[in-house]
């Protein structure tokens, strides 16, 4: 028998510090924060329409009734997914304050997520993208930089634009990054991304009246996620033609290469901050794609016919 809650509360309260304990005791992002409440809002209005008025009366029959809803609905099986996940999450929360006795989430399983492999570039096109030619005007010298150093440290777009220049040690060429959860990791920079960042600190001056962000605008503020992906769709379509470039695809370029060079997964999941190493695997399907693209190329017996 379950016991009861020591506390109980309508729909809407617990809401709200739900995303507040998000935000500040798992540091959460923005963005993840914003997704969090737009799942948690569907979910709201979801048990509302049961009928229901306390978090403590949803049933795991309930629960599944939400599932089949989803399905209903025609939404993905990773959007489904990640709304069972939040369901879960929101229950494991409001068990520990004691307002419901159970996750009625815990045994509600989703459909399984076809895994697509990320789209990376190979070493000649990093290559080509990252040592084109441009003006020695700072906005060039600045993007470079950022690019180089992506691509050289596999950082996440929200960890480039949170790095602050006490961040760097140019001289050992490492740097402190702040990735999910205000989890810190040092990672080392590639010498190509140390020379960009050194010519930029040159050209920063200037801008930088008391900003402490590596990466600024011309206003002398912090840089942006979109003012980073506008400047590399910019700079794709100028110096690589054809080919559609995002930051996350530099991040994924560095851990495939990396992993054809060293086949070390362990190091390459230390490099990029994942916590588990399931999701550093993926790239092992990249690496075999590789190595099948080249024999095909090179076997003798295995040369296809066009």
């Amino acid at each position: 028998m379950n016991e009861e809650p020591e506390n109980s509360a309508n729909l809407s309260e617990n809401l709200v510090p739900f995303l507040c304990y998000l935000e500040i005791e798992r540091h959460y992002s923005a963005h993840t924060l914003d997704a969090y409440q737009r799942d948690l809002a569907f979910l709201h209005q979801f048990v509302e329409q049961q009928r229901i008025q306390q978090w403590s009366a949803v049933t795991a029959a309930v629960a599944r009734h939400y599932l089949t809803a989803l399905h209903r609905q025609g939404r993905s099986a990773r959007t489904i997914q990640r709304r069972l996940s939040v369901a879960r999450s929101f229950y494991h929360y409001l068990m520990r304050e004691k307002f419901v006795a159970h996750n009625p989430f815990s045994a509600v399983n989703g459909p399984k997520v076809r895994r697509t492999l990320p789209k990376v570039l190979s070493v000649e096109q990093a290559a080509v993208l990252l040592t084109a030619k441009d003006s020695d005007e700072p906005l060039q010298a600045r993007d470079r930089a950022m690019f180089e150093l992506i691509y050289s440290s596999g950082l996440r777009l929200s960890e480039l634009v949170m790095i602050d220049l006490h961040h760097l040690d140019l001289q050992q060429r490492l740097l402190r990054v702040f990735g999910k959860g205000s989890k810190q990791r040092l990672v080392p920079i590639g010498r190509m991304a140390v020379t960009a960042i050194r010519h930029w600190l040159q050209l920063r001056e200037p801008w930088a009246v008391s900003e402490s962000a590596l990466f600024i605008t011309s206003k002398g503020t912090r840089l942006g996620p979109r003012g980073v992906q506008l400047r590399l769709n910019q700079w794709a379509a100028k110096h690589h033609p054809g080919q559609d470039v995002h930051p996350h695809m530099l991040r994924h370029s560095f851990a495939t290469h990396m992993l054809q060079s060293s086949g070390d997964l362990r190091a390459v999941q230390e490099l990029l901050g994942h916590s588990d190493i399931a999701t550093t695997q993926i790239y092992t399907h990249l690496d075999a794609q590789y190595l099948a693209g080249v024999y095909d190329k090179a076997h003798p017996r295995a040369k296809r016919r066009h």
